[in-house]
C-alpha cells in the first residue's frame, strides 16, 4: 500500500474513533428519550385531551403510553417520574390538594383548556335553582347526590358542600361512566336528580341541564385545566416539552369531540387522530 493509502486509512480510522468516543462522551445526553407515559383520570374531557396530544406526539416521531389513574395517582405518578406528564390538572381549586403536596417535584405548565368549572347540576325541568333548595325536599332526589370516582377533587368539594349546607343527603361514588348513566335513566323518565359535574363535558351538549347556584363559594370559580410534567422532561425530551408546553384546546374543541367519543362504536384514539388530521396548522404550532 502507498504511504498516501496508508495515511488516508490512518486518518480514516482517527475519525471514527473520534467519531465514537464523541458519541459516548455526548450521545446519550443529546439523544432525545422518545418513549413517553402521560397519566390521565378517566374523565371524558381528559380522555380526549389526553388521546389528542398522544396523537400529535406521535406525529412527531414519538412512542406514547397512556396511563388511566385516580386524581392522587395522576398526580403522584408525574411527581416521582413514573408519568412524564398528565393534561388533565384542575387548577387553582380542584386539584389543589394534590398541588399543594406536589409543587415542588412536578413542573405546571399552566392552562391547555380555560373557562372549566365544577359543582353540582340538574335537568332544566326540575324546579330548584340552588345547592341550597335541596334541603326543601331531599326525598324527591332519593336524598342523593350521584358522584364520581372517590378521591376526585369534585368529590372532596362535594362531601364539603354538603356539610357546609347541612344537607341530609348522601353522595354516591362511581365514576364519570355510572354518574352519566344515572343521568340518562333520570332524564328519560323525567325524574329528579343532583348530579356533580364539570364543564367541559359533553352531556351539556346531549341533555338540557343547569348548574345550581353555589351562594357558599364551596366550588370556587372558572378553572383552567393545566399541563404538568416530570421535572426531568424539559432535558430529556425538549421537542415534546415544547408541545406540551404550547398544548391548549377550546371548550368547544374538546365538547365537539366529547360528543363524538360518545357515538356507538366511538374509539377515543381515533376520534382524536381525525381532530388532529383536520387541524393541522393548530398542532403544528404547538410544535414552535
Amino acid at each position: 500500500m502507498s504511504i498516501l493509502g496508508r495515511l488516508a486509512k490512518t486518518a480514516t480510522m482517527t475519525a471514527a474513533l473520534a467519531a465514537t468516543a464523541l458519541g459516548l462522551a455526548f450521545g446519550p445526553a443529546q439523544a432525545e428519550k422518545k418513549d413517553l407515559t402521560i397519566a390521565y383520570v378517566e374523565w371524558s374531557d381528559a380522555v380526549v385531551a389526553t388521546n389528542i396530544v398522544k396523537a400529535a406526539l406521535e406525529e412527531k416521531g414519538y412512542k406514547v403510553k397512556i396511563v388511566p389513574l385516580s386524581g392522587a395517582a395522576m398526580w403522584q405518578a408525574v411527581a416521582t417520574g413514573e408519568a412524564d406528564a398528565m393534561v388533565a390538572a384542575w387548577l387553582p381549586a380542584t386539584h389543589a390538594a394534590y398541588y399543594a403536596k406536589l409543587k415542588d417535584k412536578v413542573v405546571d405548565l399552566g392552562p391547555n383548556v380555560t373557562g372549566a368549572k365544577i359543582g353540582w347540576a340538574v335537568p332544566t325541568y326540575v324546579d330548584i335553582a340552588t345547592i341550597e333548595d335541596i334541603k326543601k325536599d331531599p326525598a324527591k332526589f332519593g336524598g342523593k347526590v350521584i358522584g364520581i370516582d372517590p378521591g376526585a377533587g369534585l368529590m372532596k368539594a362535594s362531601e364539603k358542600a354538603i356539610k357546609d349546607y347541612a344537607l341530609p343527603v348522601k353522595l354516591v361514588e362511581g365514576s364519570d361512566a355510572t354518574m352519566v348513566a344515572a343521568l340518562k335513566d333520570a332524564y328519560a323518565k323525567k325524574e329528579p336528580i343532583v348530579i356533580t359535574t364539570w364543564t367541559p363535558h359533553w352531556m351539556f351538549a346531549t341533555w338540557d341541564l343547569k348548574y345550581l347556584a353555589d351562594p357558599k363559594g364551596v366550588f370556587g370559580g372558572e378553572e383552567t385545566v393545566n399541563t404538568v410534567v416530570s421535572t426531568k422532561l424539559k432535558e430529556e425530551a425538549p421537542e415534546a416539552f415544547k408541545i406540551l408546553d404550547n398544548f391548549n384546546l377550546s371548550l368547544a374543541d374538546e365538547q365537539a369531540v366529547m360528543v363524538e367519543n360518545n357515538k356507538p362504536g366511538a374509539d377515543p384514539a381515533a376520534t382524536a387522530k381525525a381532530w388532529v388530521a383536520a387541524n393541522k396548522a393548530k398542532v403544528e404550532a404547538w410544535s414552535k
